[in-house]
């Protein structure tokens, strides 16, 4: 499992320019409006641009314009302590929405700006500037081993020298996601890889009409999908794979005295639960919203298929409060299999989380419309440097 140490962003939403420090669990935590979702979406911006999504993602957040940061370029002391108001500035940058990320291994970042003037329909399009790969936590020139400047792609051959992979990479396509050669460029293919591992859960769906309560076709599936539709098939695949004992564990942790079981219905398959004092079990309809969500953050958290990034958002929606430090143990034995991301507003699971884990907790707060990490200052922000147009 490779770590993701550093996590940079700039000019997204209501984060101006933020690095921050990663570790095995990850717990970003705030009041609401401080830019929790924020952070949450740029990690995601970051998976879709392997998926060749990116530009698709930001139009459905309603174009480049609507995502930029919409503050002044810079914020000078005299504002923060309100002895000025907060005016425009004079433009020292082109437009730009940056995302990057780094390992002790790899480090990877994009800059998205403004397309080149055209008659083109689609001239509201972002387009995709530079994107850098290179060795190490720290872009330097010396350890960049991918190099794409608009639509010219370099590599660096095993001599140092230059060679170009590609002349015609169109402004909204991903490097990582249009080009593959084995050959010129195996770190592109490790990232790629890598990043398409990262799994992210915000839509556990328990409501009555939950995908989670209809019963399934029965066929393999150790991972849980994005909308919780594959609970029972993965349930049962944790089981049969060995992990019969965590599931029960886990059951019993949250609700002392139930089982949960998988039958098959016809072709199919659902979970059942058995509560104690009852003369059957309820199915995944009975189920009140609070258990089907615990059930699905179990399927989730305990894949047999871990990834090497898996980021909660708000995992703690519709659970009652006494399933929280369950919750928390849950989570804290899912990072030892994977780097995990929490982004939560719960007092409770924030705090559970730092009682029983070893965890990174930032809690998120707002200055002048900018999301920032109050106590990480220079010093203790991780060194980053931004490709240059």
């Amino acid at each position: 499992m490779t770590l993701i140490t550093t996590l940079a962003i700039a000019n997204y939403r209501s984060i101006r320019e933020l690095v921050i420090p990663l570790g095995q669990l990850n717990v970003i935590t705030g009041a609401n409006g401080s830019g929790k979702s924020s952070l949450y979406r740029a990690l995601r911006l970051l998976a879709l641009a392997a998926q060749g999504r990116l530009i698709a993602s930001l139009a459905g957040e309603g174009g480049l314009q609507s995502t930029l940061w919409a503050g002044p370029e810079t914020i000078s002391r005299s504002v923060r302590q309100g002895i000025h108001p907060v005016q425009p500035t004079r433009r020292t940058e082109p437009v730009n929405l940056k995302l990057g990320f780094s390992t002790k291994l790899l480090g990877y970042a994009i800059d998205l700006g403004l397309p080149s003037p055209s008659t083109s329909m689609f001239s509201s399009d972002p387009a995709i500037k530079r994107e850098c790969i290179w060795s190490g936590e720290l872009l330097r020139p010396a350890a960049t081993l991918v190099d794409r400047r608009n639509w010219v792609v370099q590599t660096r051959s095993a001599n140092g020298s230059w060679q170009q992979m590609s002349a015609s990479l169109s402004p909204f396509d991903s490097m990582l996601a249009e080009l593959a050669d084995p050959s010129a460029a195996p770190e592109m293919l490790v990232l790629r890889e890598q990043i398409r591992s990262w799994r992210f859960y915000d839509n556990l769906r328990a409501d009555v009409h939950a995908p989670a309560r209809q019963i399934q076709i029965a066929t393999h599936a150790p991972v849980l999908t994005s909308n919780g539709s594959s609970l029972a098939a993965t349930w049962q695949t944790i089981r049969e794979t060995g992990e019969a004992d965590a599931l029960d564990d886990t059951v019993s942790d949250a609700f002392p005295g139930a089982k949960v079981r998988v039958q098959q219905v016809g072709n199919g398959m659902e979970i059942v639960m058995w509560q104690h004092g009852l003369l059957r079990p309820l199915r995944a309809a009975e189920l009140s919203e609070g258990t089907l969500s615990y059930l699905l953050c179990i399927a989730a958290l305990l894949s047999p298929r871990p990834p090497g990034l898996m980021v909660l958002n708000e995992p703690e929606t519709s659970l009652h409060p006494d399933l929280l430090p369950a919750l928390a143990r849950l989570i804290i034995k899912a990072s030892s299999h994977s780097q995990i991301v929490v982004v939560s507003h719960s007092t409770r699971l924030v705090a559970a989380l730092e009682r029983e884990g070893d965890g990174v907790t930032m809690m998120l707060e707002k200055e002048h419309g900018e999301t920032l990490v109050p106590g990480l200052h220079a010093l203790a922000r991780p060194a980053w440097r931004w490709p240059k147009r």
